[in-house]
């Protein structure tokens, strides 16, 4: 089993930034890719960043490319999406999911945190 508590979300003016952070509580952390997730009222549940296990390969959806920025730091089992440039159409619940690179059915999702853009 797979604990993830998002955290980092907050209300931030536009063209601000903030970091969030997604924590596992897992002993094999470095086999799990991740992904950041968001979702706005009204609006489909959309994939914004993912990171492979070893933090080599990333993807991003066009609407945050150049703006986030996704790493991970295996030792401390974290995961860290960068927002820069935040416009009042990232406001959304945030979720990241773990995968397991062994299992790719075997997911597991965090509660979310709010990021809040708005002047």
């Amino acid at each position: 089993q797979v604990q993830l508590v998002e955290s980092g979300g907050g209300l931030v003016q536009p063209g601000g930034s903030l970091r969030l952070s997604c924590a596992a509580s897992v002993f094999s952390f470095r086999v799990y890719a991740i992904s950041w997730y968001r979702q706005a009222p009204g609006k489909e549940h959309e994939l914004v960043a993912s990171i492979d296990s070893a933090g080599d390969s990333t993807n991003f959806a066009d609407s945050v490319k150049g703006r986030f920025t996704i790493s991970r730091d295996n030792a401390k089992n974290t995961v860290y999406l960068q927002m820069n440039s935040l416009q009042p159409e990232d406001t959304a619940e945030y979720f990241c999911k773990a995968t397991n690179s062994w299992a790719p059915r075997i997911n597991y999702w965090g509660r979310g945190t709010q990021v809040t853009v708005s002047s």
